[in-house]
């Protein structure tokens, strides 16, 4: 087994074909395929699945591409720590939705400008989902909403973040859930962190949310709750980047629901130098220096 042939899994893996593979590995298509079928016969097992024109892993192809992440993350750290270069390569980071609109664009712009041999690649999604691609090796890291246990990641805290309630304009001040029992509400998906803390909330009061309507985006969720149609539960700064958020009345949240820490996660094992000088510039924008500490998922 080869260097050389972990990268062919891993660029068949990301971009779905031997030929977009082949294009950007810079070989020509049947080297890259009877690379992969040499190691798949050295391995004993078939790594992707073959559907026409396009490849898709099985089940071994998603437990060896971990694998192979890894190892080729190791030796690019390797080769750097001896070359006295600066950082280099892909870096691939995720992020909720709301740290990438407001929080993260001058911290990477600035990281661009210091480390320009880097390759950022930012991604967005929910919580849940960006957790499971760190661990899976997609993601090299990612900021998301904490405090996350799980043994095989760490972290460091990144950002603070404050949730709030957003009505019609015309709603008369909500002191606590009781008050809009059985109110349509809009949120992401189920494994949003955000509205597990919205429903949190609810379910600690005694109280229950109408419908949950789950939308894509949180101008999508603005305008459903500036026409009157229900509640959302936004964090504080994307609401202020909003051009109609004055269509909306914002309410306070007890301290519990409303302050949120975002940080940033990676995998333990994981230790790229393109990393680290991300995390040193991260470290120092608090107050107080916060070290690297093990999150709860």
């Amino acid at each position: 087994m080869e260097l050389a042939q972990l990268l062919i899994v891993r660029e068949i893996a990301d971009a779905g074909s031997v030929q977009a593979a082949a294009q950007r590995l810079h070989r020509v298509p049947s080297n890259v395929t009877t690379r992969l079928r040499q190691l798949e016969e050295e391995l004993g097992a078939e790594l992707f699945i073959r559907e026409k024109m396009r490849l898709r892993l099985s089940a071994a192809g998603v437990a060896f591409l971990g694998y192979a992440r890894r190892i080729l993350d190791l030796s690019e750290e390797a080769r750097q720590s001896v070359s006295g270069e600066e950082p280099r390569g892909p870096l691939l980071l995720g992020a909720l939705e709301s740290t990438a609109a407001v929080h993260i664009p001058h911290l990477l712009g600035a990281f661009h400008r210091r480390y320009p041999d880097v390759s950022l690649d930012l991604s967005t999604g929910r919580s849940g989902d960006l957790i499971d691609s760190v661990l899976s090796g997609q993601l090299a890291a990612a900021f998301v909403d904490g405090p996350v246990v799980h043994p095989a990641l760490t972290g460091t805290e990144a950002f603070d973040e404050e949730l709030v309630l957003i009505s019609a304009a015309d709603r008369s001040p909500i002191e606590r859930a009781r008050d809009v029992t059985g109110t349509s509400v809009y949120a992401f998906r189920s494994n949003c962190s955000y509205r597990r803390i919205f429903e949190r909330w609810f379910e600690e009061d005694g109280a229950a949310p109408g419908r949950i309507f789950e939308l894509e985006s949180y101008h999508g969720m603005l305008a459903c709750v500036a026409a009157g149609a229900g509640l959302a539960l936004l964090p504080a700064s994307m609401l202020e980047s909003m051009a109609n958020r004055t269509m909306v009345t914002v309410h306070k949240l007890p301290p519990r629901y409303r302050d949120v820490k975002i940080h940033l996660i990676w995998r333990r094992d994981l230790h790229l130098p393109a990393l680290r000088r991300l995390i040193d510039m991260i470290e120092p924008m608090h107050d107080v220096h916060t070290p690297a500490h093990d999150l709860a998922m």
